[in-house]
C-alpha cells in the first residue's frame, strides 16, 4: 500500500513500480492491499489509481483490481447487453443448459457409441439439423466423455466434429457450439486460440487480451503458454511483444511471465 502511495504522490506517477508490485501479487492480496491503503490513507486505491493512468494500461489495471467474480459478472452483462436482440431459441437453450452447472462426471462407456450416433443422425445424416441432440449432448457430458465421442463420430462419419457443427449449424450458436468443443479438447487450447485471434492480422481486441491475461494468470497461464507454441510459429511473449506497447506492454508481459521460444 505504502509503494503504492508513493508511487502516485506529488507530480508524476511511477508507473513502473505500479505495474510490478500489482503483477506480481495475487488477485486476494490485490485485495488486502486495497483494504490497508483504505485504512492508511482513507482513500480508494482503484480511484487513485484509474486519477493516475490512462488508456489500456487503466484498463488493465483496473481489471487487476477486480475481484474474479465481479469481474466476470460484469463481463457476462455487458456481453448480454450487446446480444439482447440476436438471441435465438437454440442458442437460448445452449446458455441456460450450460449456466445448469450440471455437466456429467468422467466417462460413460455405455452411452459413447450411441451419443456419437445420436450426433450423427441429429446433423449429416438428416435433412436440417437437429440442434437439440447437439445441445443435449454437448452441454451436459464430462469433457473427457466427449473426447472420447468425438473420436467415436470422426469412425463413424469420416468427418472431425468441428466440420460437421460447422455445416449444420450457423451464426452464434455455431459459435457457442465450436467453443465447447475446443473447451472439451483442451481449455489452455481455448485460450491459446482466442489469445492469438485477439492479436493476429491489423488491430489488436485488447478487451480479450486483457481478460484472458487477467482471468487466467492464476489459473493455467504455463499450460496456455504451452498450447500457443505448439499451435503457432511464435510465443506468447513474442506476440505480445510484437502487438503492444509501453507500460501497458511490460504488464502484460510480466503477467505472461517468460518466453517459450
Amino acid at each position: 500500500a505504502e509503494v503504492l502511495y508513493k508511487a502516485m504522490k506529488g507530480l508524476g506517477t511511477d508507473e513502473d513500480a505500479i505495474l510490478q508490485l500489482l503483477t506480481a501479487r495475487s488477485n486476494a492480496q490485490r485485495q488486502e492491499i486495497k483494504a490497508a491503503y483504505k485504512t492508511l490513507h482513507g482513500k480508494d486505491l482503484v480511484d487513485n489509481l484509474m486519477s493516475e493512468l490512462g488508456g489500456k494500461f487503466e484498463s488493465l489495471i483496473a481489471t487487476l483490481m477486480t475481484p474474479p467474480i465481479m469481474y466476470e459478472v460484469t463481463c457476462l452483462r455487458d456481453a448480454i447487453k450487446v446480444h439482447t436482440n440476436n438471441y435465438r431459441a437454440s442458442l437460448t437453450l445452449m446458455l441456460v443448459v450450460l449456466l445448469q452447472a450440471s455437466r456429467q462426471q468422467g466417462i460413460q462407456e455405455d452411452l459413447i457409441q450411441s451419443d456419437a450416433q445420436a450426433l450423427f443422425v441429429a446433423g449429416e445424416q438428416k435433412y436440417g439439423t437437429d440442434e437439440g441432440q447437439f445441445i443435449t449432448i454437448l452441454g451436459n457430458r464430462s469433457n473427457a466423455h466427449l473426447r472420447r465421442v468425438f473420436e467415436e463420430y470422426r469412425r463413424l462419419s469420416g468427418y472431425e466434429i468441428e466440420e460437421s457443427i460447422q455445416r449444420e449449424t450457423s451464426g452464434t450458436l455455431q459459435e457457442v457450439l465450436l467453443a465447447v468443443v475446443k473447451c472439451a479438447r483442451s481449455v489452455p487450447g481455448y485460450f491459446a486460440d482466442s489469445l492469438y485471434g485477439a492479436m493476429k492480422g491489423a488491430g489488436t481486441d485488447d478487451q480479450t487480451l486483457i481478460r484472458i491475461m487477467v482471468s487466467r494468470s492464476e489459473v493455467d497461464m504455463l499450460d496456455i503458454r504451452a498450447e500457443f507454441r505448439k499451435r503457432f510459429a511464435t510465443s506468447l511473449h513474442k506476440m505480445i511483444q510484437g502487438d503492444t506497447s509501453g507500460d501497458y506492454r511490460k504488464a502484460l508481459l510480466l503477467l505472461c511471465g517468460g518466453d517459450d521460444a
